[in-house]
């Protein structure tokens, strides 16, 4: 290999991880940020009451709200209402990995949503769930 075949790899391998790292602080960020999203996508400001009220509702599916697989005081681990599994604490404040990646959390709130709502959570009711779970300390 030639020192310019050598450079050149060395600057391809150097691009790929560059690339990499930065593709995952991309996915980063904190509670806080994530209530900025999602309360600038809705227009409107976040409701820490209105949060609370729609984790606790029964939407009347199989699932009785959020609640009842994440227990009603998410600063508690939860139990998996099919599986059985327990489930991480949901607050921000008593498990700090949460709410840490956005495209788990977006992926997170789509699945959910659609099992204990039926549908997609506006960004509106995302703001709002977030914003209660934020305020909340363990």
């Amino acid at each position: 290999m030639t020192p310019l075949n050598r450079l050149h790899c060395i600057t391809v391998v150097a691009l790929v991880v560059t690339t990499a790292v930065a593709a995952v602080h991309a996915q980063a960020a904190t509670p806080a940020e994530l209530l900025a999203a999602y309360t600038a996508q809705a227009a409107a400001p976040a409701s820490a009451a209105r949060g609370e009220a729609f984790f606790n509702k029964n939407f009347g599916r199989d699932f009785a709200g959020c609640a009842a697989c994440h227990g009603a005081m998410p600063t508690r681990p939860g139990k998996d209402l099919v599986s059985e599994k327990s489930i991480a604490p949901l607050a921000p404040a008593a498990n700090a990995s949460r709410f840490s990646d956005r495209a788990k959390v977006d992926y997170a709130f789509l699945i959910n949503c659609k099992d204990v709502v039926g549908r997609e959570c506006t960004a509106g009711e995302k703001a709002d769930i977030l914003s209660w779970l934020i305020s909340l300390k363990p």
